[in-house]
């Protein structure tokens, strides 16, 4: 404390005041001047008595910041005191909350990102593997002409995987680092599906299934159009992928005061039980996923979805279908 320049400062005047104040009374009574002094010395004494507390309270709070500094975010300076003192303890303990929240965020991203990055790696290497045992077959010179264009077909194959993998990926990131600007525009859901169902209507063709449309025309929400519709995408191909040949695919969108609900249901082979919590995750694949599934595309749908204040949950029973309930509420159209 004695450090301080300021207590130095402060000590001295009030010596000095003390001992004008003892000199002047000593031309009236002595008795006066001793009163005077002995007054000056108590509270000169009370004053450093009480601003050695602050400052030693001062100093544990110093400490308290030190150990938050390297990591220890368990300790709680607050008290049941009124007062300035009082107060800073409880905004230092609040920061102290926000900066282990923070951290224990920090931790759970990185382990994300761990993850992630071990499943890109894992879903790059499998084709990658396979396009380069391919080009080592190819430089054969004594390969059949036939057998050429296959592998070149596969390894084209390949490449389209690879291309639309990062594609999403660089999506996905662009959502989760929220630099993506979801417009806000009255979208119609007639035309939004009439969009969404190009991208299905061949490998539908190819397995013989029936589309189903339903609903009225004057159905809107409030949201991204380009961005739902390729939600929608990735949902319609989930359903045609797990429908079997000659199938049904069927969408029908409605709303209310409350909401606007688009459901797309399929009659295909189900999703099993144990698999329902986890179809959102990103790069998981349940028990009934294709060979080539990545595990990717309905994790984007959710994404998409849910940044524009919406919500999708999905029904299924295994043998009878899959049914995806997506809402747009309509709070978000005074946003």
């Amino acid at each position: 404390m004695w450090r301080n320049r300021e207590v130095q400062l402060y000590v001295s005047i009030m010596i000095l005041i003390g001992a004008v104040l003892s000199g002047a009374t000593a031309f009236l009574s002595t008795s006066a001047a001793i009163l005077v002094l002995v007054t000056s010395v108590l509270l000169i004494t009370c004053s450093l008595v009480f601003t050695k507390w602050r400052y030693r309270e001062i100093e544990k709070l110093s400490g308290y910041l030190r150990r938050i500094s390297n990591g220890d975010y368990e300790l709680d300076v607050r008290d049941n005191y009124e007062g300035e003192l009082s107060i800073l303890k409880s905004d230092i303990y609040k920061v102290t909350l926000m900066l282990s929240e923070q951290r224990s965020y920090l931790e759970q991203d990185k382990v994300k990102l761990t993850n992630a990055i071990s499943d890109i790696s894992h879903q790059l290497k499998t084709p990658l593997t396979s396009m380069m045992v391919m080009a080592d077959l190819l430089s054969d010179n004594k390969l059949h002409e036939t057998k050429r264009a296959e592998f070149t077909q596969n390894i084209r194959v390949q490449l389209e995987r690879i291309e639309w993998l990062v594609s999403s990926l660089l999506k996905l990131s662009k959502i989760d680092a929220g630099t993506v600007s979801f417009k806000k525009d009255n979208v119609s859901v007639k035309g939004l599906i009439e969009r969404a169902v190009q991208s299905v209507l061949i490998p539908m063709d190819i397995k013989e299934q029936t589309l189903l449309v339903e609903g009225d025309n004057t159905v809107t929400f409030t949201g991204d159009n380009h961005w739902t519709a390729e939600a929608m995408i990735n949902i319609l191909k989930n359903c045609v992928e797990h429908t079997s040949v000659g199938g049904q695919v069927s969408i029908s969108f409605s709303e209310n005061p409350l909401y606007t609900e688009i459901k797309v249901k399929d009659n295909g082979h189900g999703i099993p039980k144990e698999d329902l919590p986890y179809i959102f995750r990103r790069f998981y694949k349940g028990k009934n996923a294709g060979e080539d599934s990545v595990g990717i595309g309905l994790a984007m749908a959710y994404s998409i979805i849910t940044s524009q204040q919406g919500d999708i949950e999905v029904r299924s029973e295994q043998g009878k279908g899959t049914e995806f309930h997506i809402k747009f509420y309509n709070k978000a159209r005074t946003r």
